[in-house]
């Protein structure tokens, strides 16, 4: 026979300070009436003992719930319901109860070694705050409910470590998300994956951010070398762009300013000299030459 889910359902309790007075009263009465009622008849003896025996009883019934608190009342192994009154309350003594924490709770994950997209091991970590919103689930779905969570987000991770790439690279398709670079749409992909693996356990995710990520050790090193290439590129790029902007428009200023006529020889040869000048990373040593220009 399949199992079916047990939802969570409330169920109201009696404040207890009535019935702690009421238990009071009858065990004094109770009491009381054996020391000083002297000779009675049987059956009076039998209510002082009864009233004894009800008042202990109604004590077995009281538990105390604390703000963002819940019980779980089950008679003889049958859910009755979950009370989330404060204070102190009173139910049927003969109702088992479970106190079980509303509160949130951060789950702090270790770094977990993963293959990103690309088949490149990386670390990514995550700090989850959650909190058990259905307690029946929570309690009477799963074996460990904490346990669940940790063995879910675990999984959760590597998934979606699986989804993206780790950075950007040349076989990317453009506007594709990676881990680095989309931080919020990889949160948000995150917090829809934990949602969906933590509702059989009734567990709400509250907030949900990546703590660690990173290439492994093993190949952290490379990848550094290959930013540190792209990077070197793309500085060489715009020098050089800016240095031809400014042989051109020495050229052009030259020339229209009549100061000198160069044929297409020392144009070129200007040009070259000039790049060099400007793209080179050390300091150009000058050669002067003492004679003519076409010499």
């Amino acid at each position: 026979m399949r199992s079916t889910n047990i939802r969570e359902i409330s169920r109201s309790s009696a404040s207890g300070y009535l019935i702690l007075a009421i238990a009071f009263l009858l065990i004094a009465f109770g009491i009381a009436g054996l020391i000083w009622g002297g000779a009675m008849p049987g059956y009076s003896i039998l209510l002082k003992i009864l009233a004894i025996t009800v008042g202990s009883l109604l004590f077995s019934g009281f538990y105390m719930l604390q703000p963002n608190e819940a019980a779980l009342l089950s008679l003889f192994g049958d859910y009755k319901g979950t009370d989330r009154s404060q204070g102190l309350r009173w139910v049927n003594p003969f109702l088992s109860k479970r106190k079980l924490s509303l509160r949130a709770r951060t789950l702090n994950t270790p770094p977990l070694k993963v293959n990103d997209k690309r088949g490149n091991p990386v670390e990514i970590g995550a700090a989850i705050v959650w909190r058990v919103n259905d307690t029946a689930l929570a309690i009477y779905n799963v074996d460990d409910f904490e346990r669940f969570v940790s063995v879910q987000a675990e999984a959760a991770l590597r998934h979606l470590a699986t989804q993206y790439a780790y950075d950007e690279g040349d076989d990317l398709v453009d506007g594709e998300v990676t881990l680095r670079a989309g931080m919020d749409v990889v949160v948000n992909a995150m917090k829809q994956e934990l949602h969906d693996r933590f509702s059989a356990a009734g567990i709400q995710v509250e907030d949900a951010k990546l703590t660690h990520l990173a290439y492994a050790p093993e190949i952290a090193q490379v990848m550094l070398r290959r930013q540190q290439a792209e990077a070197i590129i793309s500085a060489r790029k715009k020098i050089v762009q800016g240095a031809v902007s400014m042989v051109e428009g020495a050229l052009q200023g030259l020339s229209e300013r009549q100061i000198v006529e160069l044929d297409d020889e020392r144009k070129a040869a200007m040009v070259s000299n000039l790049l060099v000048v400007l793209c080179s990373e050390r300091d150009t040593q000058p050669v002067v030459n003492a004679g003519t220009l076409y010499n």
